[in-house]
């Protein structure tokens, strides 16, 4: 089997360029039809996989249209799939797919549970690849100079493991940024911009699971070059970065200047680098990514969600004109959207990977629910996003809500809006994207501005459930900002959603109250997760947090 070319090959950029630009542009070209693409992709999964449990049961050979398939298969989630995948992790064969899974991505989902997702090779060159490859298209394209060198690019998710933890049939059960393309489906190009890196592989043995440890020492290694991008895909990764640069500033210094690892021998003394370095101290009371990476050209991660509400500051604190990209609107399950120009938050509809069917938001999702092909899809709603591929996965809900943003060459082009979580203690029956844009309105309204924010229903004075929103102004709000505040969320909550109106009415809910919290309050949270073991890719943005550990952690206060 091949393993990944190193970027280190004269060759290697040249190739790797190539092959992301045929790829976006055979994405282009299937948008001619997407129809037909989709038609194409659903009877290539029936042939395959026919003859497998799962497709004997649900009459794969007698299918032969979308309609067919809506009345075989019901829209299902992971529980409903579970008891398949838990048979192929055991090591039985064609269950789901003809094809055996190679690993098994993990996925912390909403719960934080891990899932088992099988990953097969066909899967991988029909579904993953192709979207993958086209992914990194506009970064390469309108900077080319991240692939000048190797450690041009920080990536923050590149977390190779030595030793993976395995399902019960041997296979190796691990995040997708911990698995090698190469050696295991033989994409010698597969290695992502950054893996390269000479952190990318730590010189020194560092438990796996010392998550923070990994993050200190190629963040300590990264200040000595001269990085273009930072690629962080779940952008809470790249919000730590800032924080964790001060936090640990006289450690790295120190280190730079010795040549050590966090105290350990294993690099050469740099005193000039901590010298230059120790000269921003004296300037800057905040050291901030600007200040050590001057031609910082670009940051990749999702961009829409609660990121939205920080990422326009966030971007000034790597530099003046860093572009922000969005990484693919995609889970481990597998892609919805992919960016193919520089759009700022949406990707069009990846109609080549994956047979796809949409919700209503706001309704609930059943095994007979009705839903909608993409030539259906309205702009400026909110849809469930449920698609089939050849991996295994069958009229999946993936969990999370997208919005069509506009349509583009006759494909809708889609936005992460939030998980399809519903928060609902008085019939107000709230999504993350209802209160993220009750957020946006709110602050808008009044000119103020968040690092971050999260909510729980707590109880009011009357015994009523209310929402208590913990915010992180990005510079301190008075009392006044903070009331003024507050009655413009509460009514804009009643504008996204009928519920919450009724509920607020009829008294059933009361109003919401704020915490403020310090403005580094999220970013400590986060690093107190990643301590407790999370691998930082899974400590995401989450919005609606009603467990009361963790929100004692993030707000310091004990919830009645």
């Amino acid at each position: 089997m091949n393993s990944v070319e190193p970027w280190s090959d004269p060759g290697r950029v040249e190739r790797y360029r190539s092959r992301v630009f045929a790829e976006r542009a055979r994405l282009r070209a299937a948008f001619a039809d997407p129809a037909g693409h989709q038609q194409r992709v659903l009877e290539d999964l029936l042939a395959f996989n026919a003859d497998t449990a799962y497709g004997r049961a649900h009459g794969f050979a007698r299918i032969r249209t979308l309609d067919d398939w809506r009345k075989a298969v019901p829209v299902q989630d992971y529980s409903a799939l579970a008891p398949w995948i838990e048979r192929a992790a055991a090591g039985e064969d064609n269950v789901l797919t003809a094809d055996k899974p190679a690993v098994f991505f993990t996925s912390s989902g909403s719960t934080g549970a891990h899932k088992k997702i099988p990953v097969t090779p066909r899967f991988m060159r029909t579904t993953f690849f192709p979207f993958y490859y086209a992914a990194w298209a506009p970064l390469i394209e309108h900077f080319p100079d991240v692939l000048a060198r190797p450690d041009a690019v920080l990536n923050l998710k590149h977390d190779p493991i030595a030793a993976p933890p395995v399902t019960a049939s041997g296979r190796p059960h691990v995040g997708a940024s911990q698995v090698d393309f190469g050696s295991r489906f033989g994409e010698p190009l597969s290695a992502e911009p950054g893996t390269g890196a000479p952190w990318a592989t730590l010189p020194v043995a560092v438990d796996a699971g010392a998550h923070l440890d990994k993050m200190y020492l190629r963040l300590r290694m990264a200040v000595e070059s001269d990085v273009r991008c930072v690629i962080g895909i779940n952008p809470a990764m790249v919000a730590a970065l800032p924080y964790q640069l001060n936090l640990w500033w006289p450690r790295i210094l120190k280190d730079i200047r010795d040549g050590t690892l966090d105290g350990q021998p294993g690099l050469l003394p740099n005193p000039q680098r901590a010298l230059e370095l120790q000269q921003l101290t004296r300037c800057h009371a905040t050291i901030r990514p600007a200040h050590i990476w001057p031609n910082m050209r670009a940051l990749f991660c999702w961009t829409t969600g609660l990121a939205s509400l920080y990422l326009p500051r966030l971007r000034e604190e790597f530099g003046p004109g860093v572009t922000l990209l969005p990484a693919p609107v995609a889970a481990s399950e597998g892609p919805t959207g992919v960016a193919l120009d520089r759009h700022p938050t949406a990707g069009s509809l990846v109609v080549t990977a994956s047979v796809y069917e949409f919700a209503d938001a706001d309704q609930d999702l059943t095994p007979d629910t009705h839903t909608l092909q993409p030539h259906e899809l309205e702009p400026g709603r909110d849809y469930h996003a449920i698609f089939s591929h050849v991996g295994g996965l069958y009229r999946y809900a993936v969990g999370d809500v997208v919005r069509v943003v506009d349509s583009e060459e006759g494909v809708p082009r889609l936005a992460y809006t939030g998980r399809n979580t519903l928060s609902n203690a008085a019939g107000e029956r709230l999504r993350d994207a209802h209160v993220l844009r009750a957020l946006t309105a709110a602050l808008a309204g009044g000119g103020l501005e968040l690092r971050n924010a999260a909510c729980r229903v707590r109880q009011d004075g009357r015994g009523a459930p209310a929402y208590e929103f913990a915010l992180a102004p990005h510079t301190p709000w008075t009392d006044d900002e903070t009331d003024r505040f507050l009655g413009r969320l509460d009514r804009a909550l009643g504008d996204e959603s009928p519920g919450y109106r009724r509920a607020r009415a009829e008294r059933r809910l009361g109003s919401p109250t704020a915490l403020r919290l310090p403005a580094d309050a999220f970013a400590r949270d986060w690093q107190e997760s990643v301590a407790a073991g999370i691998r930082p890719t899974q400590v995401k943005d989450r919005l609606f947090r009603q467990d009361p550990a963790q929100w004692r952690r993030l707000t310091g206060r004990t919830p009645e």
